[in-house]
């Protein structure tokens, strides 16, 4: 595991959301199931779908299967269907979420650096701009990708997002810091050039992050990059 990362070699630094910067309560568990049963309702055979514990691989699968079906005009119509249903559940208990510790005042600190600031998120776009502007960040952002921006295959973990909130934000990929604490986040970095710095706030701890058997720095939060920030 690195024990560092040179900071001032990036001209953004971009950040995955829920986990990340912002504690929330959202049931992901409720969200897989509601996702697994439009599948079904729209024709897709329960034995085709990829029953991984994702939400992500259920849509994913759902989708190659219509498009080897022929119904490749069904896909923005299911996709519509599932981030109406995910966004409300997302909703449901928006008030009761709390910046991470620190989160604010990193990037203050990254804007006063000079360091452009982005998000880079599943959650959609409403979901996101309501819980970043009650807790206070959204105002600090420069640009944000989020789920319902672009069509499913271009969300995370596609690197498709990440060039995506690259190209908002005018720099290059690699030129981005990546800042999450889910495997998707690190393979939208990995796979997009951009780098990446883990946290221990979300759904990963540090046995997860060792599993993944890759070089990664893993931090406690957000507020652990303030120090190092200032060391640049």
């Amino acid at each position: 595991m690195p024990q560092n990362i040179d900071i001032s070699r990036y001209k953004a630094v971009v950040f995955d959301m829920d986990g990340t910067l912002l504690d929330t309560r959202i049931d992901y568990d409720k969200m897989t199931r509601l996702v697994f049963l439009e599948m079904i309702r729209m024709g897709v055979p329960k034995d085709v779908l990829d029953h991984s514990g994702s939400a992500k691989f259920n849509i994913d699968s759902g989708v190659n299967y219509l498009i080897s079906e022929g119904r490749k005009n069904d896909v923005p119509t299911m996709e519509r269907n599932i981030n109406g249903k995910a966004r409300e559940i997302e909703m449901k208990n928006v008030d009761e979420a709390r910046a991470i510790p620190g989160s604010i005042h990193l990037i203050q600190r990254l804007r006063e650096k000079g360091f452009k600031v982005g998000v880079l998120t599943r959650g959609s776009r409403d979901y996101a701009e309501y819980v970043l502007g009650r807790c206070g960040i959204l105002p600090l952002i420069d640009s944000m990708v989020c789920r319902d921006d672009y069509s499913e295959k271009e969300a995370k973990p596609s690197a498709h997002a990440m060039y995506n909130i690259a190209k908002s934000l005018r720099v290059g990929t690699e030129e981005i810091l990546y800042i999450g604490d889910h495997g998707y986040d690190y393979i939208c970095a990995r796979d997009s050039g951009a780098n990446f710095i883990a946290v221990l706030t979300g759904s990963y701890d540090r046995d997860d992050w060792q599993e993944i058997g890759e070089n990664i720095l893993i931090l406690g939060s957000v507020a652990d990059m303030i120090s190092m920030l200032d060391k640049n």
